[in-house]
């Protein structure tokens, strides 16, 4: 999949474009993103997606933004998996947040990505004051010679599969009611890191993956499998948050004790894939205390995994 930043299109040939945040990829925006490649292959044209970074949200109320489902990086995997050939990462700045709905169809969609065909949902709004809707959009395809379509909100068992719902659902420790959502299971990516090496000291060796300026969408101790250090899914139990036992950290960190596996894996990209909560973080009142749960954790996570074995196939 070719990543480019901004909407320029160096190579002048036309897309069938999608435009969108798609923060967790959940089931509605891979129905919306099927549309797109199927009608891509129809026209021969590259499947193509336009996302912000940041988050519009994030420049508009830096003070009082929504958790993160995805990382830029996470969201670039998860679209290469539903088949996306090109994705335009558009900085949301100050320019950006001023150019009028009119500005962003002809800069952006038609002079810039030369759009043929234009997918959105069915509450996308756009430009400056969120003054472009789909009547706008379909009205400027009529003149500038592309085709609009809008994706129907999903819904499953009379539920809106939302960002919003998602989050609500992490927030609760509802893991099952995530995966319905999402169609998978929840995961997070990041890269190995060193720690203050506590686990290994305990006797439960852990592997450190922080989030830096990014406040998880969950927080607990989890029954989990972590992708990527070795060529199957190793069985985990993960601990979200601030370790408040030990040192607090200013910023959240996952911490994953892998079950049957042990190896050194610094500098690893891995992916870490939530299953069940089990508790939530907690402050001990000693390193034995914490230790003495720690391996409750571990064995919880292990039943846990044993009776569901398909989780680590994957």
């Amino acid at each position: 999949m070719q990543v480019l930043r901004g909407h320029s299109n160096p190579s002048g040939q036309p897309c069938v474009l999608s435009i969108g945040n798609f923060d967790g990829l959940h089931l509605g925006h891979r129905a919306l993103l099927r549309l797109l490649v199927d009608k891509a292959s129809a026209l021969g044209l590259p499947a193509s997606v336009l996302t912000f970074e940041p988050h519009p949200r994030e420049y508009f109320a830096p003070d009082d933004v929504p958790a993160r489902l995805t990382s830029l990086r996470e969201k670039l995997l998860l679209l290469a998996d539903c088949g996306v050939e090109r994705v335009h990462v558009q900085r949301f700045d100050a320019s950006l947040a001023r150019l009028s709905a009119q500005a962003f169809i002809d800069s952006v969609l038609v002079r810039g990505l030369r759009a043929r065909h234009v997918f959105v949902g069915d509450d996308f709004r756009f430009g400056s004051g969120r003054d472009g809707n789909f009547a706008m959009l379909q009205a400027a395809g009529s003149r500038h010679g592309f085709e609009v379509e809008s994706m129907p909100t999903l819904t499953i068992a009379g539920e809106r599969v939302s960002s919003s719902a998602l989050r609500q659902a992490l927030a609760a420790g509802e893991m099952e009611h995530a995966t319905r959502l999402l169609g998978r299971p929840y995961s997070l990516a990041g890269r190995v890191r060193h720690g203050a090496r506590l686990g290994r000291k305990l006797g439960f060796p852990t592997l450190n993956v922080p989030f830096y300026h990014r406040r998880p969408a969950l927080s607990g101790v989890f029954a989990a499998a972590v992708e990527g250090v070795a060529a199957t899914r190793q069985a985990a139990v993960v601990n979200i948050g601030w370790r408040p036992s030990v040192t607090k950290t200013p910023q959240p960190q996952l911490e994953a004790h892998l079950i049957d596996w042990a190896g050194i894996c610094y500098g690893a990209f891995v992916r870490v894939h939530l299953f069940h909560k089990l508790r939530d973080e907690i402050c001990f009142p000693s390193l034995d205390a914490l230790k003495t749960q720690i391996g409750r954790d571990r064995e919880a996570a292990r039943d846990w995994l044993t009776q569901h074995p398909d989780a680590l196939r994957g």
